[in-house]
């Protein structure tokens, strides 16, 4: 009778889970070891607490890398159709909203369940509490080194997770076990994130929320630009564009290079029928007060830190407004730029850029190019996607192509 493969997964995640699941199904002998008390802790705060695990539109653009084309011949192998698949053969069944996928209980907690009862069902042998500090090669296979105990296994598939959000396990320590068996990594940086900005006036329009687009900058040369909510805080920008450029304001942080957000609060208008348009409001009410030029437009905060950035005083009756004074109000609206000094830390971050040099691994099998037996899977690895699902989209699809390929090489 054929032996069988017996395989250790480092890391409960979602990845994790996955691809001990699925190296299970395929006849493997597989023991899951995770440093937490439990798995899965990182998905209860995914979504804000729904978990929005994969979305129908997906294109390359959804995952970025310093190997751009690797995430999405992962993502070819085990699309978006087949993760909807796979959960509801699980048990979780897909809510819609326009393309976010989510489960219909609205309850991350449901992903986390399920996952953990299909551990149970494919026989998945789990210890947690157990912090890996090592994987040797050796004669027969590999022995994970771990805090007071060690572990012999075939094969291993590491899913140790990023460095965002290290309360929930991912605490970036299997980064070092990868650089241990000589693997490089990319810069790790915090990534969908808040931006932290200078400028003292950010405390005065903290609060305020509005529909617009960032531009970001490095080195005056356009990065990347996204358009929806923006949340003005003390520190600086928040929302989801800031989120979705975060990951190039880190990666030119990191660089040196001066970086910049510019935010134009009123996208639908080009520059030049934002100020005809002031103009226009300007005469049709010349007898209104400067202070409520703007009232019913932009929140007031807003409206009173331009004012006092154009130095134009709140008692001037708009009807009077020079050329140059309405042209510094639409610069103000459309051109406004902030020095970018910082992100929020690893601790407010969803996930990481950077991880393991993607170089080194196979795209269809997630297998090491430089120590054969080795898998990689999820966070760990140089991909981080969008906002939208998109990171544990590639967290299934990566631990799918793990355990596979774990289970069943010769």
């Amino acid at each position: 009778m054929k032996k069988k493969n017996r395989i250790a997964v480092i890391g409960g995640g979602v990845s994790g889970m996955t691809a001990a699941v699925t190296a299970a199904e395929q006849g493997a002998d597989v023991l899951l070891l995770e440093q937490k008390e439990m798995t899965g802790k990182k998905i209860l705060v995914t979504g804000n607490g729904r978990c929005n695990y994969t979305n129908r539109v997906q294109t390359p653009q959804c995952y970025r890398s310093d190997d751009p084309e690797f995430p999405w011949k992962v993502m070819q192998k085990f699309p978006a159709e087949k993760i909807l698949e796979l959960f509801q053969e699980m048990g979780i069944y897909p809510k819609d909203r326009n393309g976010y996928i989510y489960p219909n209980s609205d309850q991350a907690s449901s992903v986390a369940e399920t996952l953990q009862e299909e551990l149970e069902r494919t026989g998945v042998e789990v210890h947690t509490g157990v912090r890996c500090l090592e994987i040797r090669r050796e004669k027969n296979g590999f022995k994970i080194c771990a805090e007071g105990k060690s572990f012999q296994a075939d094969r291993v598939i590491l899913c140790a997770g990023s460095k965002a959000a290290p309360v929930t396990g991912s605490d970036g320590s299997g980064y070092d076990i990868a650089k241990k068996m000589g693997h490089s990594l990319i810069p790790v940086l915090p990534a969908l994130v808040q931006l932290q900005c200078s400028g003292k006036f950010f405390k005065n329009i903290a609060g305020v929320r509005v529909n617009g687009k960032i531009i970001l900058y490095t080195d005056g040369t356009e990065a990347t630009s996204d358009t929806g909510e923006l949340q003005l805080a003390a520190y600086g920008l928040s929302g989801i564009p800031v989120f979705q450029v975060s990951r190039y304001a880190s990666r030119g942080l990191y660089e040196g290079k001066k970086v910049e957000a510019m935010i134009d609060f009123m996208p639908e208008l080009s520059t030049e029928k934002m100020l005809d348009f002031l103009r226009k409001r300007a005469r049709n009410r010349p007898e209104k007060t400067a202070e409520h030029f703007l009232t019913g437009l932009f929140h007031k905060k807003l409206s009173g830190l331009w004012l006092k950035f154009a130095r134009i005083p709140k008692e001037k009756r708009v009807g009077t407004l020079t050329e140059e004074e309405l042209r510094h109000l639409t610069w103000l609206i459309k051109e406004f730029k902030v020095q970018v000094t910082g992100t929020n830390s690893f601790e407010q971050a969803q996930i990481c850029c950077g991880g393991v040099d993607t170089r080194q691994i196979h795209a269809d099998t997630m297998e090491s190019r430089l120590v054969p037996g080795v898998y990689f899977a999820g966070e760990i690895v140089d991909v981080d996607g969008i906002c939208g699902g998109y990171n544990i989209s590639f967290a299934v699809a990566s631990g799918v192509l793990a355990g596979k390929s774990a289970a069943t090489k010769e």
